[in-house]
């Protein structure tokens, strides 16, 4: 990558580590997931509807990562499973990275929004696909809310 992309340089093979949160709430008997609007002011895709996502920090774990994002980005009570559900590669503001996911069960609270985001709802898989446009998450998203025993 040239420094015309990015003012950070980047040797072959680094990346930018995030962590991903599906927070899953059911609904009587239909699974849906958080769903984030990024603020107009927000440097990193503006307008774009997203899941609870964050970067690792330098020494955090990304399983660490996704719990203090949930916290920071939505305020929600959640049992976060351990293991990673999926990963994806992505790009960050022209950085290449990688997306840890995590699925996490809603357990109590209502979303308190962070300066990051300036919307919140709680949809379907075919809603989140008509919303977002991160492919990738597009299709993790529809693969945990498309698990009955989840």
């Amino acid at each position: 990558m040239d420094s015309a992309h990015s003012s950070q340089s980047f040797a072959r093979g680094q990346h930018v580590v995030a962590a991903a949160a599906l927070v899953v709430r059911r609904f009587g008997e239909e699974l849906r997931v958080l769903a984030l609007r990024r603020a107009a002011n927000n440097r990193a895709g503006p307008g774009l509807w997203e899941t609870v996502s964050g970067r690792v920090e330098h020494g955090e774990s990304p399983l660490a990562a996704v719990e203090r994002e949930i916290v920071e980005e939505s305020g929600l009570v959640v049992e976060v499973e351990p293991r990673p559900f999926a990963s994806y590669a992505a790009q960050r503001r022209g950085l290449p990275m990688i997306v840890i996911v995590y699925r996490a069960r809603h357990r109590s609270g209502e979303v308190t929004l962070s300066h990051e985001h300036d919307a919140a709802e709680w949809l379907t898989a075919s809603a989140f696909r008509a919303r977002s446009t991160l492919l990738p998450l597009v299709t993790v998203v529809e693969q945990a809310l498309a698990d009955p025993g989840w």
